[in-house]
């Protein structure tokens, strides 16, 4: 079973940026598809961005234009490069791997968007 540990969360001024970062304690599966999702408090935990091993990117209509998902195969990350956040923005970020129907997640980062 693969581990995920991110980093990268934190508080951030409105219009301002941040790179949230997942590394991954094994080599990801060529089927393996990553994603991030956010949480706020009382609803469910969303999709906000995902990419495939060939590197198919997608994302959430909200987020479009301003996130941006890559993945690093050699050192296992996956990065989620948020710009222009807004308040909007705000919540738990979990990082996830999704393989034959089973999911991985990562410890969740705070990413507060506040001034």
């Amino acid at each position: 079973q693969v581990h995920l540990v991110e980093s990268g969360g934190g508080r951030v001024e409105p219009g301002g940026s941040l790179t949230l970062s997942c590394v991954a304690s094994r080599p990801l599966a060529t089927s393996e598809q990553m994603a991030w999702y956010r949480q706020v408090p009382g609803k469910e935990r969303d999709i906000v961005a995902s990419i495939t091993h060939d590197g198919i990117k997608g994302y959430v209509g909200a987020v479009k234009g301003r996130f941006a998902i890559s993945r690093d195969i050699a050192t296992n990350t996956v990065y989620l490069q948020m710009n222009d956040l807004t308040s909007e923005d705000t919540g738990i970020y979990f990082c996830n791997a999704f393989n034959g129907g089973k999911f991985t997640w990562g410890q969740g980062l705070q990413v507060t968007v506040s001034s």
